[in-house]
């Protein structure tokens, strides 16, 4: 795994990262495997990911005491731990409730760090910005666990350049979190190329459509029954059936070049910027295998320009 600068002044960490979320929380968790997906982290450490990216709202908190397990003894050193702080645990999508007042920061960063078992974390995410509450104060609280030793740098999650600059005027910002996927392209108007300007590292979530982009899910039939994509727009069956129209083209691609679908997505989403770690989640170890191989996918600029032509998505991203 080739590895990158976490922004302009951050440390070396390796390209592509691993979201955690789906291992607890919101899909397939019927089928949840804690001892298979200890191993999957595990694996992608020995590969050369370092960015693990979970929050205390994914269970809730069973997601940070699954990576804590992972991560126990001589892991931990060799992870980039990334969780997150301000959604409601319960609370998911984009209308779910916010916290973000400084009270249940700084209670919250105690209890991350206690189910991770670790003293501090890499980077601590707002994970939504509270519209009840000033961003200034809710980063106020963040810049505290910084200089309390509990988090080393501070990022936020789904915000606006506005937002991005009135949380630089109190403390900086290290990351931006957003979804980025060639079927999820709104922040590449704005957001992104600020980031790029500051030197601030961008961590695209679901960056292979929350799995869509695979070529893996072909109906709405084939969700699991307690899978959180059956509430989502893109994924009921009149939108799925148009927006397959994008998974043939990105496997099209694919073989042409002699890669799989999901490095194809994934190799895109890596030549939007310089400062760019797609944290691609699975449970699955070979799926692992694949998307790490993706660092390694290199795209000509006429394959940029197919897939930077293809038409957005069906559907909004939440209902």
């Amino acid at each position: 795994m080739r590895k990158a600068s976490f922004g302009s002044d951050g440390p070396e960490v390796g390209v592509i990262g691993l979201g955690c979320m789906g291992m607890t929380f919101a899909y397939d968790v019927q089928n949840r495997d804690d001892e298979k997906s200890v191993g999957v982290i595990r694996q992608a450490l020995d590969l050369g990911v370092t960015l693990i990216d979970t929050a205390d709202m994914y269970g809730p908190f069973t997601n940070e005491e699954l990576v804590g397990a992972a991560l126990a003894g001589p892991h931990r050193e060799r992870a980039f731990l990334a969780t997150k702080v301000g959604i409601v645990p319960g609370q998911i999508g984009g209308s779910g409730a916010r916290d973000g007042s400084p009270e249940h920061v700084r209670r919250s960063i105690d209890d991350s760090l206690r189910r991770l078992g670790t003293d501090h974390v890499d980077l601590y995410q707002l994970h939504r910005v509270d519209p009840n509450v000033p961003i200034e104060e809710t980063w106020g609280a963040l810049a505290e666990t910084v200089q309390a030793g509990k988090a080393r740098r501070i990022g936020l999650s789904e915000v606006t350049v506005e937002e991005i600059k009135r949380a630089q005027s109190v403390h900086p910002v290290a990351s931006v979190q957003s979804e980025l996927s060639l079927w999820t392209r709104d922040v590449l108007d704005d957001v992104l190329p600020y980031t790029e300007q500051q030197g601030i590292a961008f961590l695209p979530y679901s960056p292979l459509g929350r799995g869509f982009l695979t070529g893996s899910i072909a109906s709405f039939d084939e969700l699991p029954e307690d899978d959180f994509r059956r509430r989502l727009p893109r994924f009921q069956q009149d939108a799925l059936k148009a927006n397959l129209a994008l998974v043939a083209k990105v496997r099209e691609i694919a073989e042409r070049i002699g890669a799989t679908p999901a490095q194809t997505a994934l190799a895109w989403v890596l030549a939007q910027g310089r400062y760019v770690f797609p944290i691609p989640g699975t449970k699955t170890p070979r799926y692992l295998v694949d998307n790490v191989a993706a660092a390694g996918v290199e795209l000509s600029a006429a394959d940029l320009a197919e897939l930077d032509a293809l038409p957005a998505a069906e559907g909004g991203r939440y209902a």
